[in-house]
Parts: C-alpha cells; sequence; structure tokens
C-alpha cells in the first residue's frame, strides 16, 4: 500500500487540467482547510475532493468491491475513512466551503459530462 498515492492521481489531474483549461484558478491540497481538499477555488468559496472509489467506499460502484482476503480489515479501514471524510465535509460547511465530490468512476464512464456538471455547480451559490 505504500505505493498508492493520495496526491496528484490520475483522476485529480484529469479534473485539474479540465478546470484550468476553463479558465478556472484553484490551489491544491490547501494544508490550512481541514482535510486537505485536493482543489480549493477560494474565488468561489468551493472545494472539490477526487475520491478513489475503492479507499472511500462509493456506493453501488463496481471499482468499491471489498477484497475477499482479510474482508473485516478492510471493511473497518473503509468505514472508517467514510466517517472521517463526512466528518471533514462536515467542518468545511460550518466553515462557510461549498463541498463538492468528483468520483473515480465518473471520470471512466462520461468524463466531459461530468466536468460540465462540476463547472455548472461551482457557478451555482
Amino acid at each position: 500500500m505504500s505505493r498508492i498515492r493520495s496526491k496528484n492521481t490520475k483522476p485529480e489531474i484529469v479534473v485539474r487540467k479540465y478546470l484550468f483549461s476553463k479558465g478556472f484558478r484553484f490551489r491544491i491540497h490547501a494544508k490550512y482547510l481541514p482535510g486537505h481538499p485536493d482543489l480549493v477555488l477560494a474565488k468561489y468559496k468551493t472545494v472539490i475532493f477526487v475520491n478513489g472509489c475503492f479507499w472511500h467506499g462509493h456506493e453501488g460502484c463496481f471499482f468499491s468491491k471489498i477484497p475477499s482476503t482479510r474482508n473485516e480489515w478492510w471493511q473497518k479501514k473503509i468505514e472508517y475513512t467514510k466517517e472521517r471524510d463526512i466528518s471533514v465535509y462536515h467542518q468545511l460547511l460550518t466553515k462557510g466551503w461549498k463541498v463538492l465530490l468528483v468520483w473515480e468512476c465518473e471520470l471512466k464512464k462520461d468524463a466531459v459530462i461530468r466536468m460540465e456538471k462540476l463547472i455548472n455547480e461551482i457557478r451555482i451559490e
């Protein structure tokens, strides 16, 4: 697991390149915010998390299957991650930030459609 990256993943880079090409400017992995969001658009008071389906337990997703070995350990690990995510989202919301999620599987199916929806979500207040 030491080779699993938590920053600068392929899905995250896809989102960053698309937003940058559309004129959005942002900071990445802001350490001053809870959870160190993947993207911070201060102008829009919006943070974006690009979540891996497996690691964050995306409900009903093909990519979030629990491995058959060490089943209980993986279940606990993913449940803890989900609880931590909810806590971080709540902290950000109480500070007045808009929290947006992009799942890894959304970028594999129809990335352009998802990116257009993301831009609309950013601009809506």
